[in-house]
């Protein structure tokens, strides 16, 4: 368990202050990137310290502790985890203070505990606090998160109530999600509140739940450390159950999806190894969570609502992995769409997951070998072959017909252009503008090639025309189709100002053929193109 309770956001006026401190202080993303250098920066994402704190040290060699940089101190505190004096504490967040009359301090906040009133007696921090930067489809935030100290701060293997800060899972669905004005959003399983707050931006309300108390409130303190008066609202409780008979237009989730040893030998070999993580584990067999919530997340949609999530799905010996989620997609009754990003193997799954709580075979060599023998034996007796990892997309139809019109599986572990959400979101508009159109309505539509899409063409020396014509989107997915001449030249042609099937009836004269086959060759095509983000109609344009 954590040696501390979460930090204390119930003196707005002292949120406040540290507030003023922090923005006054330099203490961002970019003033930390500045004062480290893009070596240590670069080191420190790879969780090195070493050139972080040769850079702190240089910053205050030599300078009287008046003119110390403040980012310095803040960095080497809550970043490093290094010691401070209190007096450096003191001039780096004046409104603050550490304790003491007339300044409540960080100390009552919850975020540092002093071992002395005196100026040089070491302050150390119990609370990670950092500079957080992230660009969503709604645009650029800057922030301050407040989480449990990281293993590069303690050096050794994390409690099992850890509270997180934003990690690479948290950035992605940050990026990924839809950022459309919407009405209440669920945040569930919100941790330190990250989603939250992306979704307070666009959301008229928000409501985020958690099993875990503490990071409850760490939630409500980033809340009020960053929204100021804005409204987050915090319920405890595991899964759906906090909002049972409640509807949402937009449920955002970065659930415990770990697949974690629960059963027989090995179950009790992982829980003895390294106990269970609340933030990661769900405490449910194999991937059978991710099952549940994109089965069950439906009965919380409003009509037209969407829910985004991460999670992890076996791959199981003689059972393609878009079967086994694809059954999944069809219980749910919903549109459905997945985009699996990266696969693992069970030993490189154990292996990164082992890690993650701070274990190593260095530190803890007995923990790490019964830890990695009971994730192996785990996966064997369901003859698990992979996993992956990956984005779900779902969404309640509109007309709550509950007939869903978008049913597609996909693997992407190339590179995406981020934020991926205005993508998804153009997409998801154009298939609900197909939904309604026949290829009659569709020839009498007017079109627009979407900015980012361009077009390569491949030539055998000498030829007259192209042997193969690749239309390339350089947002989102930067998905490559192969088109047809006649095909890429609809496309090239679709400004808005001609229907489709005036274009058809031109690309037909000029290549010589009947157009009506020619449209009966191309309609399909375009359709796609529109799901795939390529064409735009005028009225899905964002």
């Amino acid at each position: 368990m954590a040696d501390h309770s979460a930090p204390d956001a119930s003196d707005a006026a002292l949120v406040d202050a540290l507030r003023a401190d922090l923005t006054g202080s330099g203490f961002d993303v970019d003033g930390v990137e500045d004062l480290l250098g893009p070596l240590a920066s670069a080191a420190l994402h790879r969780e090195q310290a070493v050139p972080a704190r040769r850079a702190v040290a240089a910053a205050v060699h030599g300078r009287a502790a008046r003119e110390q940089d403040p980012r310095a101190t803040l960095t080497s505190l809550f970043v490093l985890g290094d010691e401070v004096p209190r007096a450096a504490l003191d001039r780096a967040l004046p409104g603050t203070g550490t304790a003491g009359a007339g300044t409540a301090g960080a100390e009552r906040l919850g975020l540092v505990e002093a071992s002395g009133t005196g100026a040089d007696d070491a302050v150390r921090a119990v609370t990670d606090l950092r500079p957080y930067g992230a660009t969503d489809a709604a645009g650029e935030v800057r922030w301050w998160l407040a989480s449990d100290l990281g293993e590069l701060a303690t050096g050794g293997r994390l409690s099992t109530d850890h509270v997180l800060g934003a990690g690479g899972a948290s950035l992605t669905l940050a990026q990924v999600t839809v950022r459309t004005p919407t009405g209440r959003v669920l945040d569930l399983g919100t941790g330190c509140g990250i989603q939250a707050l992306h979704a307070a931006r666009h959301a008229r309300s928000v409501l985020g739940t958690d099993i875990s108390r503490r990071a409850l409130d760490y939630a409500a303190f980033n809340a009020a450390l960053n929204l100021g008066t804005v409204a987050v609202e915090l319920r405890e409780g595991s899964m759906l159950e906090p909002v049972a008979g409640e509807e949402f237009d937009l449920v955002v989730s970065n659930p415990p999806f770990v697949i974690t040893p629960h059963a027989g030998a090995a179950g009790r070999a992982v829980a003895k190894a390294l106990g269970d993580y609340e933030y990661r584990d769900g405490g449910r067999a194999g991937d059978d969570l991710v099952r549940e919530l994109i089965t069950g997340v439906g009965s919380v949609l409003a009509p037209g609502g969407v829910a985004q999530l991460l999670g992890n799905w076996e791959h199981r010996r003689g059972e393609p992995w878009t079967e086994r989620v694809g059954a999944w997609l069809d219980e749910a009754g919903l549109d459905g769409w997945v985009i699996q990003r990266e696969v693992l193997d069970p030993a490189e799954y154990a292996e990164t997951w082992i890690r993650d709580g701070g274990t190593t075979a260095d530190r803890e060599p007995q923990a790490w070998a019964d830890a990695y023998a009971a994730w192996l034996d785990d996966f064997a007796s369901r003859d698990v072959e992979a996993v992956g990892f990956g984005i779900v997309t779902l969404r309640r139809p509109a007309d709550g017909s509950g007939a869903s019109r978008l049913r597609r599986l996909e693997e992407h572990t190339g590179t995406v252009r981020q934020p991926l959400g205005a993508h998804l979101a153009r997409c998801l508009a154009g298939y609900d503008w197909l939904a309604t159109r026949d290829d009659a309505a569709l020839a009498a539509a007017r079109l627009m090639t979407a900015p980012d899409v361009t077009e390569e063409r491949y030539l055998t020396p000498g030829a007259a025309h192209p042997d193969v014509v690749i239309l390339r989107q350089g947002d989102g997915l930067g998905r490559g189709v192969h088109a047809s001449t006649g095909l890429a030249a609809l496309v090239g042609a679709c400004d808005g100002e001609l229907t489709v099937g005036q274009i058809v009836g031109a690309v037909a004269a000029l290549f010589e053929v009947p157009a009506d086959a020619l449209a009966a060759e191309l309609l399909p095509a375009v359709r796609g193109l529109v799901g795939d983000g390529f064409l735009m109609p005028e009225s899905t344009r964002r």
